[in-house]
């Protein structure tokens, strides 16, 4: 008999999180778009249900100095039954509950996000909150290239570190533009950022100092073993092997045979490749980069110089 909220009596908001998190568990749901575990998955679904603030703290521990302590706060029937109705979803489409809540959260910022668009967990966002780019950066960086912006998420987070840069937004799909366009006009920013679509980088002869690029860049055996939930997404952004590749660097070894000629003389490249490191410094194994710490450890997003990129095409075989 599959276990699911009771819906027979008032119940306390910790109750049915714990409640969800234990459906969640036995569903055996995969996790990796915004959570890592099924009690945060499903706090996340409870809170957004009942219209709570995603950061509510949730303990066990009642609050003598408060006459309503949140954790406490009893659900109703009706609400139990509305969560258990979002909850069915989740487990019965696999899909991310960023799709069912049409919301996800990167470094504390709210982006919409819907089919049409992967859901942002970039960690070339941390990078830049925390200024760890700082160092190459200066009076002189003013424009900046997104590039495979998807839902726009990293093109707002630059706008918002660097006020005094204007960010060109690319991606070869449409259909995640017009997500990202909805994201740009929601945070204001539609007079510094401008959505482009294109593969690859522009043609029009502009030069940027600093790209930025989160690109598709999964392995054919890896795209072949993904759970449910990121088959969800769409393939596009997360196949790393379109031109026939197996290793994910398909669109990376464009790009880096290209990029410098996209740059100005001081300019960054900043490249996530997620857990294909080894394929990335198998296919480019005489170029010089600096491995960023992220939260989820220093071999994940990389930086490399324009001069880098130019010794790297000098030694390349002809």
């Amino acid at each position: 008999m599959k276990k699911n909220l009771s819906a027979t009596g008032d119940q306390s908001l910790l109750a049915c999180v714990n409640a969800a998190a234990q459906q969640l568990t036995d569903a055996g749901v995969a996790f990796g778009h915004g959570t890592t575990n099924a009690f945060d998955e499903a706090a996340w679904l409870v809170l957004w249900q009942l219209g709570l603030p995603l950061d509510t703290h949730l303990t066990d521990e009642a609050s003598e100095s408060s006459k309503e302590n949140i954790p406490n706060r009893l659900v109703t029937p009706e609400e139990q039954a509305q969560i258990a109705t979002l909850l069915e979803a989740r487990i019965q489409t696999r899909k991310p509950a960023a799709y069912l809540t049409h919301e996800a959260w990167l470094q504390g910022v709210a982006f919409y996000v819907d089919e049409r668009a992967i859901v942002p967990r970039s960690l070339i966002a941390e990078v830049l909150v925390e200024g760890s780019l700082d160092y190459w950066l200066g009076d002189t960086t003013h424009r900046v290239l997104d590039l495979c912006t998807g839902n726009g998420s990293l093109a707002i987070m630059a706008a918002m570190v660097y006020p005094d840069v204007f960010v060109q937004a690319s991606d070869i799909s449409q259909d995640a533009l017009e997500v990202a366009r909805i994201n740009v006009d929601r945070h204001g920013l539609h007079g510094r950022i401008s959505l482009h679509q294109g593969d690859g980088l522009p043609h029009n002869g502009s030069h940027f100092d600093l790209i930025l690029c989160n690109p598709p860049y999964v392995n054919a055996q890896s795209m072949a073993e993904l759970p449910p939930e990121f088959k969800a997404e769409p393939a596009l952004a997360l196949d790393g092997n379109m031109a026939g590749g197996s290793d994910g660097m398909d669109f990376t070894r464009q790009l880096i045979a290209q990029v410098a000629g996209s740059m100005t003389e001081q300019a960054i490249l900043v490249l996530e490749v997620g857990h294909e490191r080894a394929h990335f410094e198998a296919a480019f194994p005489a170029l010089d980069v600096m491995w960023l710490a992220t939260s989820a450890g220093e071999d994940q997003v990389l930086l490399v110089t324009r001069e880098a990129l130019l010794a790297h095409a000098g030694s390349a075989p002809q």
